[in-house]
């Protein structure tokens, strides 16, 4: 379901037994930087079942328990205002892509992929505004700058590990906040917890 700006809620549930539901509230006017200035998107009744949808906004509505990284989050907004153009119908014109900000950001990347890093970071580095880069990154590395973050430290994780480093050391040092979160995040890229990866590339 889709609230569009200014739309009333009443927020009945409908039965008596009622229902659960989690709720992202996204500033209308972040969806238009997202997409360059453009109209919002409209989805005719507020409601769609396209699993693009779907996809898109899960990972905004994480247990309240889990906390984003500030790229992360940026990475999601910026797929959820794309999809729900997608779904509502907008067409845009192709704009021209800038490697040479793209490169400069996939540079930063590798030399400080440890550190907290954000689109407004990149944005310094390459001289590109934050929106623009996140498009042009997926466009010419066929992945978000958060996804390619969050892969160099498995990278080097799986390197630290090959070469028979503590996992608590090397979660910190990789930029993870401890060792449950790498591992999470490891199971969720390979499908293996770091214990069973390291087994299975050694036998």
């Amino acid at each position: 379901m889709v609230l569009h700006p200014d739309e009333v809620h009443d927020g009945d549930a409908g039965t008596e037994e009622g229902f659960r539901y989690r709720m992202v509230y996204i500033e209308p006017s972040l969806i238009q930087k997202i997409l360059g200035g453009k109209p919002l998107p409209f989805i005719p009744g507020g409601i769609s079942s396209d699993p693009r949808l779907l996809r898109a906004a899960l990972p905004l509505l994480k247990d309240v328990n889990d906390v984003f990284a500030p790229l992360e989050e940026e990475d999601a907004l910026y797929d959820l205002a794309q999809t729900l153009a997608a779904v509502g119908g907008l067409r845009y014109r192709r704009r021209a892509f800038d490697y040479s900000a793209a490169e400069k950001a996939r540079e930063y990347i590798h030399a400080c992929f440890a550190q907290e890093i954000t689109l407004d970071t990149l944005s310094n580095v390459s001289g590109r505004d934050r929106w623009s880069l996140s498009r042009d990154f997926r466009a010419l590395f066929g992945t978000s700058p958060w996804r390619y973050v969050m892969m160099r430290r498995l990278d080097f994780c799986r390197q630290r590990m090959l070469a028979g480093e503590n996992l608590a050391d090397i979660a910190a040092h990789a930029g993870f906040a401890d060792q449950s979160h790498m591992t999470r995040q490891f199971i969720s890229r390979f499908g293996l917890s770091p214990g069973r990866w390291l087994k299975f590339v050694r036998a």
